[in-house]
């Protein structure tokens, strides 16, 4: 039995939850959210919190009680709060610069490296090293924020790179001198 699958989930004040079928569809103050849900898991929807209940049998579908509660969640919070991920650029020269739907990176390379962001994503740049992602849908937010840091993933040696805020580099000692 899934001890988070139990939690109802709150729905606040300004969004709305329909479920439609094996689909749900969630619409807040920042947008609009829709997934479709696996068969096996049912959601009752009320007024004030949406609930998911275990499926009867077969023990396979259990796992997906939990699954679908974090995933409605993460759909409410999307939609009301929003999502935000934060990436520092170290390394001498190394910048971005926000233009309209994308991304001028300048990483080490002899080239420049467009990103484009996709669709519901945005992206701020702040002193041409910190790029904030923000979105409503976190799968894309962390897929977008992961696709970038993969660019120039940051090296153990001299700590450059694409990295997370507040990521921590395992450093590794350089060659010996003699």
């Amino acid at each position: 039995m899934s001890r988070i699958g139990k939690q109802p989930v709150p729905v606040p004040k300004g969004v709305d939850v329909r479920l439609d079928g094996r689909t749900i569809t969630v619409k807040g103050p920042k947008g609009m959210l829709r997934r479709d849900l696996p068969a096996g898991v049912e959601v009752q929807v009320a007024a004030e919190a949406v609930t998911v209940l275990p499926p009867s049998r077969p023990k396979e579908k259990t796992s997906f009680q939990g699954l679908v509660r974090s995933l409605i969640s993460n759909m409410v919070v999307g939609v009301s709060e929003g999502f935000q991920k934060d990436l520092d650029m170290v390394g001498v020269g190394y910048r971005a610069m926000a233009r309209g739907n994308a991304l001028e990176i300048h990483a080490g390379f002899s080239h420049t490296v467009e990103f484009n962001l996709p669709e519901g994503i945005t992206a701020e740049v702040d002193k041409n090293n910190r790029i904030t992602i923000r979105g409503i849908d976190k799968e894309k937010v962390g897929q977008t924020a992961a696709d970038i840091r993969a660019i120039r993933p940051p090296e153990p040696y001299k700590g450059k790179g694409i990295m997370y805020a507040g990521e921590r580099i395992r450093r590794k000692a350089g060659k010996a001198g003699v």
